[in-house]
């Protein structure tokens, strides 16, 4: 898994990938971010929503090439031949876009610390919206590999992962509209609801247990996916 993780790192910051996205994401995020400049400090908690909306489009750029681009070059027979557990080789991957996810994050903290110094205070809801942020980052990094590993072509991983994270970010409104099983569905894929208690500065358990168990979902089904292949290759 280290090598993995290790040899992943490093295509992402050998290529433009990684900082194209951490690019463009601090842009964006900078643009949402000026106003607060002339309000409140209590608003910088709405840019992390605003920041994680962000994600639903630049996490599924970041996880498209984690498992399609080796299918399309055929470095996935080597991989999944091997006696390497495809465990180690899934969260190898993923934990390699997890830290370029955080190094966003991090980047991201001179917002807050910017206020701080201009007199904002620090609060517990600042503290609760960022570790609901990360749990959201990695939600979504979870549905990017597994999509990026039902497709060889990345454009399509993307599409599909972009596609996928818009529809649980929408959970809740579109769950109005469906009626009976389908509104239970959708509401257990609603990533937002959850977050919103930690953008509050509430942290409780329930919300974590259920990130992490979303999570461990989606890796255990990328794994099934891999798994079915490397049958299938007997």
């Amino acid at each position: 898994m280290r090598a993995i993780y290790m040899k992943e790192m490093r295509t992402y910051f050998n290529s433009p990938v990684a900082y194209v996205v951490i690019g463009l994401f601090l842009l964006l995020a900078s643009i949402f971010f000026i106003p607060n400049l002339t309000y409140q400090y209590g608003i910088f908690n709405d840019n992390l929503s605003t920041m994680g909306y962000l994600l639903v489009f630049l996490v599924p750029i970041l996880t498209m090439r984690l498992i399609s681009e080796d299918r399309k070059s055929g470095a996935d027979v080597l991989l999944i031949t091997s006696p390497v557990r495809l465990s180690d080789i899934v969260m190898g991957k993923y934990l390699a876009a997890f830290s370029v996810f955080l190094v966003m994050t991090a980047l991201t903290l001179i917002y807050p610390l910017v206020l701080v110094f201009f007199g904002a205070p620090f609060t517990a809801e600042l503290i609760g919206g960022y570790i609901g942020f990360i749990l959201l980052g990695a939600s979504f990094i979870a549905v990017g590999i597994f999509t990026s590993a039902i497709t060889e072509n990345q454009i399509i991983a993307a599409v599909v992962g972009i596609v996928s994270l818009l529809v649980m970010w929408l959970a809740d409104a579109i769950a109005g509209l469906v009626p009976g099983f389908g509104a239970t569905v959708l509401n257990w894929f609603s990533l937002l609801s959850r977050y919103e208690s930690f953008n509050k500065g509430i942290l409780a358990l329930g919300p974590v247990i259920y990130y992490l168990t979303f999570i461990a979902v989606f890796l255990f089904t990328t794994i099934m996916v891999i798994e079915k292949r490397r049958w299938s290759r007997g």
